[in-house]
């Protein structure tokens, strides 16, 4: 089979599987396997495949088939334009995180630059690490409850050389800290229990821990409402990346809670994606 061929047949099998975007997974698999970059198989699709090519191919294949996220079998995800390494120890990295990425950056450039920052949730340490790498002069902790994610992060801090600008730390939110910070970001788990049956087979294979936050799916997001006020510099940022329906009860708390500032953002689809609010 010649590469054009191969890919053909990858994308009718994953079609028939249910896999989004069948092509692009199937290109995507195929340069992994052949150790090119994608925009390279474009310049050989004629060339017939041989059996050890094809073989490693199967085997990504059927397990993309089988619902194993694309970022796992390829073992890298792209975010903030750095590379960071992706495995089943954190969630997969979402499009909408680098988001927010995007519009702290916009606040942190209008504020001192040697800011405290503290990344609640850190995951791989995606939004931790894509901050130091452009904020060079800011203190960065990130904090995570899960000692496999902390790995993974920090593993990825030593890709990035970066294992000096943040300093990871295992805790459950706010609890170990005595220190306060300019801003304080958070990407927590805010999907509802009852959810389970909605997610996609990829997103469950994230860790439980990354994914559901109670009946609701906003409990952790207002346990860390409720202690960030002690752990914020006066007129520190709250930045928290919450539910598509949580915006109006994030508020309402935060309200209650006396944070003044308080303004939710929406993603690129229009949602209301992210909420922002200051303290003292």
């Amino acid at each position: 089979m010649t590469v054009l061929e191969v890919l053909q047949a990858s994308t009718e099998y994953f079609r028939k599987r249910n896999v989004e975007t069948p092509r692009l997974n199937a290109e995507h698999l195929l340069a992994h396997a052949l150790g090119r970059k994608r925009i390279e198989l474009y310049l050989e699709f004629d060339r017939p495949l041989t059996e050890p090519e094809l073989a490693p191919l199967r085997e990504l294949v059927r397990r993309r088939g089988e619902g194993e996220p694309l970022q796992h079998l390829l073992g890298t995800v792209e975010f903030c334009g750095l590379v960071f390494a992706c495995d089943q120890r954190a969630m997969v990295p979402r499009p909408e995180t680098e988001e927010l990425v995007e519009l702290l950056m916009a606040e942190c450039r209008l504020r001192a630059p040697d800011l405290k920052i503290l990344d609640v949730g850190t995951g791989s340490g995606v939004i931790a690490l894509s901050m130091a790498a452009q904020l060079p002069q800011a203190t960065i902790t990130g904090v995570d409850i899960s000692e496999d994610a902390l790995g993974l992060a920090r593993e990825n801090a030593v890709r990035l050389g970066l294992s000096d600008r943040v300093d990871f730390r295992r805790g459950d939110l706010l609890d170990h800290f005595d220190e306060r910070f300019d801003l304080i970001v958070a990407n927590l788990p805010y999907i509802a229990m009852n959810e389970r049956s909605s997610l996609s087979r990829e997103v469950l294979r994230d860790p439980e821990v990354a994914l559901f936050g109670g009946e609701k799916g906003d409990q952790v997001i207002q346990e860390l409402i409720l202690q960030a006020p002690e752990r914020l510099s006066p007129g520190g940022l709250l930045a928290l990346e919450i539910g598509a329906s949580q915006a109006d009860a994030v508020i309402g708390v935060l309200t209650q809670k006396k944070y003044k500032d308080i303004q939710a953002k929406t993603d690129y689809s229009g949602t209301p994606r992210f909420v922002f609010a200051r303290y003292g």
